[in-house]
């Protein structure tokens, strides 16, 4: 009976153990599972988001292809860009009064942008030097920004003459990307996509990081006007690191060759093509001409909209709404054009790109000379859209011509050659825009002068060459 009894102590010193165990694995255990749980709680929107966006830019084979690390790469390049946009806009155009903006973006443009119209030629034929450097040569455009980028930081600061040629080296860096990056996707196609579905994908992924990235731009600036400049440099960087990870399929150049934008019919490409004494220069065929001339006079507007508009609301801002609010109206407007464009680009890809181009650009036109006559906060917002939507799908349905009449051997040149092209012509357009008086309808005449000598010079042509089907030529897939 004695031994059966459980001595006073035992129960407690047991009791104790139990209690002692169990507040081992409930207390801190617990307290630990919900550091986990809050852990994962706070990295699921990073790690969510991430995996959203790289099942988006790697679906339909863009993954195995290697498109997709293009697009993702397209996405930084444009939130960069962006962050680089506020912090100049902030310095050179908002900081002063409107007088002073006109006389110091006019010095701005003199300084960058004219040295820039010489040397973009020079990007196109120097890259096709560079066939088997493709991933260093768009790495080395990050680098270059990135390092710019701190330059910059700097010169918003203390006003210095460095401004200038940072800001020019940032948008030659930015063009020569621009140019590689085109000569680069029809080497990344998945199986059964378009050279034209891979562009918007690729252009619609760009649209959307910068969308992303100019509200966070401007909440930078709010905390000093270097803060943007130092979120430039760390995307830059990053997009130096994605560069180096597209497939090395990239810097191939088996069977390439260099092309001259010429529609020249005698020198056409062709197995019965003679001899010349320069084998390497080609011409790609009046179609792609034709409709990169109406590229060329809608880029031309687009540029001469931006800078114009950014003088005239400034002096003459939407009616209750600050400069900087109508200029963001204007500019919101113009993006959801470009990316309602480039989503209709992919759904039209086998349409006829001729017609889609001459019927763009006609309605830019009438856009145009209607925001001309009836001048107004809503006419102008109009024509931005219609002038991004034009913009966009004619680049789109440029591609298509270029994939469908330029052979593979001289088609990533031919993309490096258009756009350098559309790029000088941008240019052109925001030198006329600086030089405009400010009279909104005066100015949308112009505009609307601009695309419709762009329309009335290519229509003809364009339509010819749909009606025999293209050059006349078997088309190259």
């Amino acid at each position: 009976m004695a031994a059966a009894k459980t001595p006073p102590g035992a129960t407690g010193t047991g009791g104790s153990k139990g209690v002692k165990g169990s507040s081992r694995l409930n207390g801190p255990g617990r307290l630990g599972g919900s550091f986990r749980a809050i852990g994962r709680a706070l990295h699921l929107p990073v790690t969510g988001t991430a995996r959203g966006i790289r099942k988006a830019t790697h679906a339909h084979g863009a993954g195995e292809s290697g498109l997709g690390k293009l697009i993702e790469l397209h996405g930084v390049n444009g939130a960069g860009d962006v962050m680089i946009t506020v912090a100049l806009a902030s310095t050179v155009f908002f900081s002063v009064p409107t007088d002073e903006a006109r006389g110091r973006v006019a010095l701005y443009l003199a300084i960058t942008m004219a040295p820039f119209t010489l040397l973009a030629p020079v990007v196109g034929p120097l890259l096709d030097r560079l066939p088997h450097g493709r991933r260093a040569a768009m790495a080395g455009a990050m680098l270059a920004r990135a390092l710019l980028a701190l330059i910059l930081s700097g010169a918003v600061v203390s006003g210095g003459l460095e401004l200038y040629p940072a800001a020019l080296g940032v948008l030659v860096s930015s063009k020569a990307y621009g140019v590689v990056r085109s000569a680069v996707v029809p080497r990344l196609l998945p199986p059964r996509f378009s050279l034209v579905k891979a562009n918007s994908r690729v252009t619609l992924g760009g649209l959307l990081a910068t969308g992303i990235a100019a509200p966070i731009g401007v909440g930078l600036q709010q905390i000093g006007p270097r803060w943007p400049l130092y979120g430039a440099f760390v995307l830059f960087v990053a997009g130096t690191i994605l560069s180096f990870t597209l497939p090395p399929k990239v810097d191939s150049a088996k069977g390439e060759d260099r092309a001259l934008l010429a529609a020249d019919e005698q020198h056409l490409h062709g197995p019965h093509r003679q001899p010349v004494k320069r084998p390497g220069l080609r011409t790609v065929g009046p179609a792609v001409t034709h409709a990169l001339a109406a590229n060329a006079a809608i880029r031309c507007l687009t540029g001469f909209l931006i800078f114009f508009l950014a003088f005239l609301l400034r002096e003459h801002p939407v009616s209750g709404q600050s400069a900087a609010v109508s200029l963001g109206i204007v500019g919101v407007s113009a993006g959801v054009g470009n990316a309602l464009g480039t989503a209709v680009g992919a759904w039209l890809r086998s349409r006829a790109p001729e017609i889609i181009i001459v019927t763009v650009v006609a309605g830019v036109a009438a856009a145009a000379i209607t925001a001309a006559l009836f001048f107004g906060a809503v006419m102008v917002a109009a024509l931005a859209a219609i002038a991004g939507f034009a913009q966009a799908l004619a680049k789109l349905s440029l591609d298509a011509l270029i994939q469908r009449d330029v052979p593979e051997s001289v088609r990533t040149s031919a993309f490096a050659r258009s756009e350098t092209l559309l790029q000088m012509s941008w240019v052109l357009g925001g030198a006329v825009g600086i030089a405009m008086p400010l009279n909104g309808t005066a100015g949308l005449a112009v505009g609307a002068a601009i695309v419709g000598v762009g329309w009335l010079t290519t229509v003809r042509g364009l339509i010819d060459s749909a009606r025999r089907g293209g050059s006349g030529r078997a088309r190259v897939a």
